[in-house]
């Protein structure tokens, strides 16, 4: 790798100048996606102090070397047990990237028509239901929660578990790849209570809850109301129509075809 310059006895190289930009490109990320909470004041004081041990190490100051090494190991354990809300958001953030969604599989097309369906036909009967379909990342640790089926994806099985008296119609169901994954699933509830002056229950507040959590999308059918609602990055739409709804899941779980660089770079401004 041929030099760029020199600063005194370093030697600056085109590899290091593209070392610098990215490291500085992530920091700043992070720093975007922690601003205005208290982990960006501790993530800070973390940087300041990672700063500080590279130049004692530069200057071959052992002793001061020793000590900031050790309060960094224990600031990043503290930093990880303090702050979990904050990096699980950031790790969604990068999940959702389409950099890292072309790599994920995601559900087939056919799924937004098949739930559109009977989201639409448990709307009719007022039959409440809550179906989690996951985009890219896994929500393991709350399918596991419920009953799982692995079963294909499909309008009747939908109907049964959501029918009134079905044992499992309580809770929500979890969709992958045209795959029911689990039922009467427990969710986290958002912290959200309301949205337009209007009072979340337990079903909305669960189907927004998760979709601030993970990559997924939340179909809501109100048992008051019969009224469909769609959550996704944490925003909760109402009153969806089934042609409506059906577009939203399709534009939601499908990746379009990427051709070449210049696709990649237009796909990644059209999804800024």
């Amino acid at each position: 790798m041929f030099d760029l310059f020199k600063i005194g006895f370093l030697t600056v190289t085109f590899a290091d100048l593209l070392d610098i930009v990215i490291v500085s490109v992530v920091i700043y990320k992070i720093y975007t996606l922690l601003k205005g909470t208290i982990a960006a004041q501790i993530f800070i004081g973390l940087m300041l102090v990672l700063l500080l041990s590279f130049v004692s190490q530069a200057a071959n100051f052992r002793a001061l070397s020793f000590l900031l090494n050790l309060v960094t190991e224990i600031w990043v354990i503290a930093f990880i047990i303090l702050f979990q809300p904050e990096i699980r958001r950031l790790l969604v953030f990068l999940a959702r990237n389409p950099f890292f969604r072309m790599l994920v599989k995601p559900d087939s097309p056919g799924a937004a028509d098949i739930i559109a369906d009977a989201a639409f036909e448990l709307s009719q009967h007022q039959h409440g239901a809550l179906i989690i379909i996951i985009k890219s990342t896994g929500i393991r640790g709350f399918t596991e929660t419920g009953e799982l089926l692995n079963a294909k994806l499909s309008k009747d099985l939908l109907m049964s578990i959501f029918f009134p008296r079905s044992p499992l119609h309580d809770g929500a169901v979890v969709v992958r790849n045209n795959i029911v994954e689990a039922a009467r699933c427990t969710l986290p509830l958002s912290s959200t209570t309301s949205v337009n002056g209007e009072s979340l229950g337990m079903r909305h507040r669960a189907g927004l809850g998760i979709s601030e959590q993970a990559d997924v999308v939340s179909v809501i059918v109100s048992e008051e109301t019969g009224s469909i609602s769609l959550a996704e990055n944490g925003q909760l739409i109402k009153g969806l129509s089934k042609d409506a709804l059906r577009k939203r899941l399709t534009r939601a779980i499908k990746i379009p075809a990427i051709k070449g660089w210049r696709g990649l770079i237009e796909h990644y401004i059209k999804a800024k």
